[in-house]
């Protein structure tokens, strides 16, 4: 019985998190826009699957800001507010400079290879103007400086915010600006120089910070 049991909630975890992960990349990709409603009903006849694990994964939408509860009968994908920009680029700031220089000092000749290509990787990605490649190849190049970096808390916390940073980036749109920024970055951190590395990772976030403020609220941002 308790492994039929184990066997269920098992089962239940699958369907839940393979739901989410649906749901995140839809939003992401901009499929469902900010303001779209999430019928639980519509969802779980659209995914195969029963209410519950829709109803599960849209909570942890919530939890990581994806999703709002407008009333109990009115669930939307979020609209991205100034607040949320502010406190995410502050949280950035703090950890990805940290990261940099942590990446600097840490770095092997393998490593650095590996990030060469992700630089490589996302300058294609840019040239194809393909939004989700240019986002997921940004976000390759971030995570390889967070392994470089050898700082597991600094991973776990940096983790949830990934599909965030993809989401929001899906609407601004400045693709070629950001290459020559992980670009200079990556030379800062082959080079050795961490304090360089830092201060470059530093002004990546701020001024990518002041560029989604401009598009989406029409503010400009003085660094």
């Amino acid at each position: 019985m308790a492994t039929e049991q184990t066997a269920t909630v098992l089962e239940w975890t699958r369907l839940r998190d393979e739901v989410c992960e649906q749901l995140r990349d839809r939003i992401i990709a901009g499929q469902f826009e900010p303001g779209h409603r999430l019928v639980e009903r519509d969802l779980a006849e659209q995914f195969g699957v029963s209410r519950i694990p829709v109803r599960e994964a849209i909570q942890t939408l919530i939890t990581e800001g994806f999703v709002e509860v407008l009333s109990p009968r009115k669930i939307v994908v979020k609209r991205v507010s100034r607040r949320d920009v502010e406190e995410l680029f502050g949280v950035r700031e703090a950890l990805e400079t940290y990261a940099a220089r942590e990446a600097t000092l840490r770095a092997d000749a393998a490593e650095l290879r590996t990030l060469e290509r992700l630089v490589e990787k996302a300058r294609r990605a840019t040239l194809s103007g393909h939004p989700d490649r240019i986002s997921r190849a940004n976000s390759e190049f971030h995570r390889h400086i967070i392994e470089m970096a050898g700082n597991q808390l600094l991973a776990d916390l940096l983790r949830p915010l990934e599909g965030r940073l993809r989401w929001l980036f899906q609407q601004i749109d400045n693709p070629g600006h950001l290459w020559c920024e992980h670009r200079a970055l990556y030379e800062a951190i082959a080079a050795g120089d961490a304090d360089v590395a830092a201060d470059h990772a530093l002004r990546h976030v701020r001024e990518n910070r002041g560029v989604a403020l401009k598009i989406l609220f029409g503010e400009d941002q003085i660094l």
